[in-house]
């Protein structure tokens, strides 16, 4: 089956936290006489689709690096959250009732609508930390979400805390809530607290 690419293209003007620039310059091109084409990036490690590691909000913890490649590929469930309006707490997922076994789950939310407003929204739809603790406590290894933010402070420390990897900033527009194959490689940034990250789904036949 086709990949699908739920990755949100870095580019200028695209969505990004407030106060958190983004350059893309081409400092050398063919046309001008240059050797080569060649082009520099400079943005924080948190732009697009990316992974956060637990350093990033638990001080002292592994960065970037120590996260096993293999949580960020295998079986993940797309679920469907767009009934919640701000919160996903631990009623929204008692709600939708995850199937015993579920290590990956990606949350498709109204927030994906936003990725076409015209700036930086802080109204989205994340976890709060009774959410968060209700993911810890179902064996959830890898939790994604269609925004820049998995939840607020309290849950990304619960998640990341107990070794939950957070992958934030996906592109689930395309996507139907079901079962998928995950492949989602950070860019290997030692010491780093997050990753800029290409994530792929493949349908897993029913």
């Amino acid at each position: 089956m086709p990949l699908i690419d739920v990755s949100v293209p870095i580019r200028r003007g695209m969505i990004v936290w407030e106060n958190d620039p983004i350059r893309i310059e081409r400092t050398m091109a063919i046309a001008s006489g240059g050797l080569v084409n060649l082009t520099e990036l400079a943005f924080s490690v948190h732009t697009g689709t990316h992974v956060d590691a637990p350093c990033h909000f638990v001080d002292g913890a592994p960065s970037i690096e120590a996260i096993a490649p293999a949580t960020l590929v295998g079986p993940a469930l797309v679920v469907d959250a767009a009934f919640v309006e701000r919160w996903i707490d631990a009623a929204a997922i008692d709600r939708l009732a995850l199937p015993p076994g579920t290590e990956r789950v990606l949350f498709k939310t109204a927030s994906a609508a936003l990725w076409d407003a015209d700036g930086f929204s802080p109204e989205h739809v994340c976890l709060d930390a009774s959410g968060a603790e209700a993911l810890v406590s179902l064996g959830i290894r890898l939790a994604g979400i269609d925004y820049l933010s998995i939840g607020d402070t309290d849950a990304h420390r619960v998640l990341l805390g107990a070794g939950v990897v957070a992958l934030e900033g996906l592109d689930l527009r395309r996507v139907e809530p079901g079962a998928y194959r995950l492949l989602c490689l950070p860019l290997l940034i030692p010491g780093s607290d997050g990753a800029p990250a290409r994530a792929l789904l493949e349908p897993i036949s029913s």
